[in-house]
């Protein structure tokens, strides 16, 4: 039997993948790079954004339509969000929650056989140190703990992820220790809030990350999303671990909106001069930090002035990147029985915003041109040449080297999302 996996979102869902492929090769069942040759296929759903949505769901009922004789199985959000949705477009599809990876290999067993199973619900079962097939060997996913603390109104992830659950500091530094032994020179630290790590055993981040880039190897650590408001108590010891020459220069800090009004709306927990402290304590310690920011435009009681001091913080903060999103109700979300914003308001501020957007990104990038800098190779650009990283984790195509090596680059050209180099020859 074979098996195909179609998966879809976020870092930490790529990892869940990479697990329900791990553990059906365990039990004997293979994947598959190929849907023809698969007999089922997984199509493990990202559910956080309406457009991802409809994109999952009309994959759904594509490949239903396209492979009536092949089983189909749907893991991922969707599962724990809207199985009303999921039951009505795929009633003879299969489930596997979130949470239920470990029961991959009997759910494909079964649903082969003809049986319809769903394994749904939560549990507090550890996602770090288990099977796992990553797509190579030089990028490590590790899930450091899953769920988050917050209520934001605008969420629906949180009701598939559940409530904090952090793993073990000891089990997440023995997983990253045996992928750096094996090759891996990227170790990404994964979570829907990096920063709520600890906060339900009395572990913390700042550690955590000390004693992953405290390994021996050449290797960088990325560490992922962290929610501005449960930084504050820990964001000293934070700086300090993330000034380890191993660690780059990156936060991914979600603001959502420029003003307090709206913050307070959305129940975020912490005020934009909160925010901006945060910050500010981060560029003056990491020199060519990269910041990047999350932006919700068009939340329901977003007004034009709301808006414009958005493009004021956008203005005066200048992130490195810029995740821009429409706001959109989602299935659960507390701001869904809000009335939205006329759709003519919410394409006029979008469209001014991904303006600015290109404008601050493209302008950061430019200041790097002629510079030479230290990358790391980590992957194969979709169109040809490579992908490596600087320091400050900002993308560079470069030609002729090695996955997993480190090389000296000239930056020759800067566009909105990316560099290109050419190689520096001793």
């Amino acid at each position: 039997m074979k098996v195909y996996i179609d998966s879809y979102g976020c870092t930490f869902n790529k990892a869940d993948a990479q697990i329900m492929a791990g553990v059906l090769l365990e039990n004997k069942i293979d994947i598959t790079d190929s849907i023809d040759e698969a007999d089922v296929i997984i199509v493990n759903t990202c559910y956080v954004k309406l457009p991802t949505e409809n994109k999952v769901v009309y994959r759904i009922q594509k490949l239903q339509k396209e492979f009536p004789d092949k089983k189909i199985i749907v893991s991922g959000c969707m599962v724990e969000i809207d199985p009303e949705k999921l039951e009505k477009i795929g009633p003879n599809c299969s489930w596997i929650g979130p949470h239920q990876l470990n029961k991959s290999a009997d759910v494909v067993n079964g649903t082969y056989c003809g049986e319809v199973i769903r394994e749904t619900g939560f549990t507090k079962e550890s996602k770090v140190g288990v099977p796992k097939l990553a797509d190579d060997g030089y990028i490590h996913i590790i899930q450091i703990c899953e769920g988050c603390l917050g209520a934001c109104t605008f969420c629906c992830t949180r009701f598939a992820r559940g409530p904090l659950n952090s793993y073990p500091i000891a089990d997440i530094v023995a997983e990253a220790k045996d992928a750096i032994e094996n090759g891996a020179c990227e170790i990404q630290l994964t979570a829907q809030d990096t920063a709520a790590f600890g906060r339900d055993s009395g572990e913390k981040l700042s550690d955590l990350i000390e004693e992953v880039a405290n390994l021996e190897g050449d290797f960088r650590v990325r560490v992922g999303m962290m929610h501005p408001k449960n930084i504050l108590n820990d964001v000293d010891d934070i700086i300090c671990a993330m000034k380890h020459p191993k660690v780059y220069n990156f936060i991914h800090l979600p603001i959502q909106s420029g003003s307090d009004k709206v913050l307070s709306e959305m129940r975020r927990g912490h005020t934009l001069h909160q925010y901006m402290d945060i910050v500010s304590k981060f560029k003056n310690e990491i020199h060519d930090l990269t910041l990047a920011v999350d932006i919700i435009v068009g939340y329901p009681s977003e007004t034009d002035e709301d808006f414009n001091q958005t493009v004021e913080f956008l203005k005066n903060v200048k992130p490195n990147l810029i995740h821009l999103s429409k706001y959109q109700h989602r299935k659960g979300a507390i701001s869904s029985s809000l009335k939205e914003i006329p759709p003519e308001v919410m394409k006029k501020r979008s469209k001014f915003l991904s303006e600015i957007k290109s404008e601050i990104t493209e302008e950061e990038n430019k200041e790097l041109v002629g510079s030479h800098q230290k990358v790391l190779v980590v992957e194969k650009g979709s169109k040809g040449g490579f992908i490596a990283k600087t320091d400050s984790y900002i993308p560079v195509i470069v030609d002729d080297v090695e996955l997993g090596s480190f090389v000296d680059v000239k930056i020759t050209e800067a566009t909105a999302t990316y560099l290109k180099s050419q190689l520096i020859n001793e």
